[in-house]
């Protein structure tokens, strides 16, 4: 069974940074899609950045400008690096990988919280 593993989190200032990364434990066949959801306390679950095989990449507007996701296919890892955070991007950052059967996996979840 593929897991993903996540790593990155933790406690930053507002206006820190801060650089996520994701590595699966084995290969997986023909990627579609990987990236980063999130979850805030009371929220429902969030798109923050997806990034497609073929290059496109998607990002909620209230990360654009400030989130940047690179990928490497090959090596089956993705990152999101956070720049300028806020209090409001406090959340639980969830791993995603989708394969192009369409089935997805998770990783477990790492806290960002931001705050002074």
């Amino acid at each position: 069974q593929v897991q993903l593993v996540e790593s990155g989190g933790g406690l930053v200032q507002p206006g820190g940074s801060l650089r996520l990364s994701c590595a699966a434990s084995r290969s997986i066949f023909s990627i579609n899609a990987m990236g980063w959801y999130r979850q805030a306390p009371g929220k429902e679950r969030e798109l923050a950045a997806l990034i497609y095989s073929i290059g496109s990449i998607n990002y909620a507007d209230s990360v654009k400008g400030r989130f940047t996701i690179s990928r490497d296919n090959a090596e089956k890892t993705v990152n999101l690096q956070m720049n300028s955070l806020k209090p409001e991007d406090t959340a639980v950052y969830y791993c995603y990988i989708r394969d192009i059967g369409g089935y997805e996996y998770w990783g477990q979840g790492t806290q960002v919280t931001v705050s002074s």
